[in-house]
């Protein structure tokens, strides 16, 4: 087992150990005031570790606490490395950003885009254009979620038994079938919404590779980079160091522990019916400290080349014409979306006077659903992760304080 380690002191690399003080003051007193259960953040510059806290407990009942071994459960951070594994296919031939998904999956050989009425009476046409690949990686391919409860597409994939990201007790490919059944929201590529894509992207690589996703990132990722304790599950051996799953509650539990409480629903533990490109990975610190790392040396880590310079700086730039709150459906119409585009399963910062958050150009990362969170900034060459294990209400309020505490780290 491989754990994560401060390798300098921060002043070594130009961050101000009083600054980092105040970022671990401010999460310590969360994890206090009982908003979070604990958590771990690392801040690495120029490649090195240079801080690394955990706090907390990674279970509450049985008081065992947040540490360097714990394995969380990633949710959205799935999705830059899904898409990673899908540029290795473009890089190998085998797949081309432009393919229509319908050549590798038929069942979307005949999108049908909203045009309006819901419920029964929603109408649809045909779509002008096929769904490509390039529109599952920027998720501008018309698909959504059913949690969104926003527009009528929404009602119709909770309709058909999508209430989450992907339809219950279904199998990747039984959950492609019933997606490509569904209208878009709207025409492939002239829109961003925030999907299912890399779940459809998921099982176009099974299609391409002839193996099951799980074994593909196993053979193809984790071995080659190290990441010994990523995959879909947990094995029994190490069952006792993955996190407890957590959820906002407005009452708290009955201990009086504050506003979170055990979820009852504990995914991780078994291997999943279906392997979710889109956010189904548990990981420790040191595999994704190594995942970051891969992607600031631009596709290498310690003389392993998965991706060539080139195809990693067109996954970490933006494809769209606007920043996600302009260019994203009404949904996404929110202060945080200002100034960040998107690339290849990452967001990237375009303006960074618009951004909520101090960012600099090119800054890129993502997010995912139980509070983890991650980001590059190549103009600081400055990387963070942040993982805790709870699902919020709402967007998680401290991402912006993070950024921000960490920022104020960089001393020169």
């Amino acid at each position: 087992m491989s754990t994560l380690r401060q390798e300098v002191e921060p002043t070594e690399v130009g961050l101000d150990p009083a600054a980092l003080r105040r970022l671990d003051e401010y999460f310590a007193h969360l994890v206090d005031d009982g908003r979070l259960p604990g958590y771990l953040v690392s801040v690495a510059r120029h490649g090195c570790v240079a801080h690394l806290t955990s706090y907390g407990l990674r279970d509450r009942d049985a008081g065992v606490p947040v540490g360097t071994d714990t394995i969380w459960r990633i949710y959205s951070m799935t999705k830059p490395i899904a898409s990673v594994a899908a540029l290795m296919l473009q890089e190998e031939g085998l797949l081309d950003l432009d393919d229509p998904v319908a050549r590798h999956l038929p069942a979307f050989a005949e999108p049908r885009v909203y045009v309006e009425g819901s419920g029964s009476d929603l109408r649809t046409r045909p779509a002008e254009g096929p769904i490509r690949i390039r529109h599952l990686l920027t998720h501008t391919a018309g698909l959504t979620f059913g949690f969104y409860h926003v527009h009528p597409v929404d009602a119709a994939y909770r309709a058909a038994g999508v209430e989450r990201a992907e339809p219950q007790d279904a199998d990747l490919a039984e959950a492609c079938e019933l997606f490509a059944g569904l209208p878009l929201q709207f025409e492939p590529g002239t829109q961003w919404n925030y999907s299912v894509a890399t779940t459809v992207l998921g099982r176009v690589m099974e299609v391409v590779s002839g193996m099951p996703l799980d074994t593909f990132l196993a053979e193809r990722i984790f071995g080659p980079l190290g990441m010994a304790e990523a995959g879909f599950w947990v094995p029994e051996d190490r069952a006792d160091r993955l996190a407890v799953l957590y959820a906002e509650s407005d009452e708290g539990d009955e201990g009086g522990k504050g506003g979170i409480v055990r979820s009852p629903e504990q995914p991780g533990h078994s291997r999943p019916r279906l392997l979710s490109g889109n956010g189904g990975l548990v990981a420790s610190a040191h595999d994704y400290h190594r995942f970051m790392e891969f992607l600031r040396r631009g596709g290498e880590l310690d003389d392993t080349r998965l991706l060539s310079p080139h195809t990693v700086a067109t996954m970490l730039s933006n494809h769209l014409p606007a920043d996600l709150r302009t260019f994203g459906s009404p949904v996404h119409d929110f202060p945080g979306n200002a100034g960040v585009g998107f690339g290849f399963g990452v967001s990237v910062v375009i303006d960074p006077a618009r951004t909520e958050s101090p960012s600099g150009p090119g800054l890129y990362g993502w997010s995912g659903a139980a509070g983890t969170t991650f980001w590059v900034d190549p103009q600081h060459d400055l990387t963070v992760q942040f993982l805790t294990q709870v699902r919020p209400t709402a967007g998680p309020t401290w991402f912006a304080d993070l950024r921000r505490l960490a920022h104020e780290a960089v001393a020169g």
